[in-house]
């Protein structure tokens, strides 16, 4: 986490928005959210999710923006600001012990999840799928964005990907979508980029207690 405190300033210029955007365009509208409900953005860093997450949900729900990176917050606090977005929070907090952070839970469970490029970065996918979706109402809209090895044509591209990932500290080969979508029904999936973006979209489904 120490680099993304370090270039925090400079990231948007950094993190070649103009290939990942692409996930973020197809997994914010495929959460079809409403006015007046909660969504969590996990690993928010600099914000680039929450303008669009705030006009989605309206000013009468709540966006929250977790992320483990002050520095990184810091940027995302001065978007929301300058947008005038009361409905907005944004947390410091680790995903993997979102306990120590009462305030997530504080107003009642969120009805949408959305982690971009993020869960590839978790040294421990397991604890943070189980602490996140314990945040969740059943039924809540669960997106997951993120990166694999593009192939076909595209695969000319991989060194760039794979350094990408390696400046950013993602492992490229870590596939975040296969575990959380075991737990999620009604999936959908998009393969972008030459299948170097992965979206996966579905619905959180609470296991039935016995």
């Amino acid at each position: 986490m120490t680099r993304y405190s370090r270039f925090a300033g400079w990231y948007d210029l950094m993190s070649a928005e103009r290939v990942y955007r692409a996930g973020r365009d197809v997994a914010i509208p495929a959460l079809s959210l409403q006015p007046g409900e909660r969504v969590l953005d996990v690993g928010c860093g600099t914000g680039l999710n929450l303008l669009r997450l705030a006009g989605a949900v309206g000013t009468t729900g709540r966006v929250v923006g977790l992320d483990l990176s002050p520095q990184m917050l810091d940027v995302a606090r001065g978007k929301v600001t300058r947008g005038g977005l009361d409905h907005v929070d944004l947390v410091l907090a680790d995903a993997t012990r979102v306990g120590d952070a009462p305030e997530l839970a504080a107003s009642g469970p969120f009805d949408a999840l959305i982690a971009t490029y993020a869960l590839s970065l978790m040294d421990d996918l397991e604890a943070a799928w189980g602490a996140l979706r314990g945040l969740l109402a059943p039924g809540a809209r669960v997106a997951v964005v993120d990166l694999q090895p593009p192939s076909g044509l595209a695969r000319l591209a991989d060194p760039l990907a794979r350094v990408a990932c390696l400046l950013g500290g993602a492992d490229i080969h870590a596939r975040p979508w296969r575990r959380v979508e075991q737990d999620l029904t009604s999936v959908r999936s998009w393969s972008l980029r030459g299948g170097h973006v992965q979206v996966r979209v579905g619905r959180w489904t609470p296991p039935i207690e016995e």
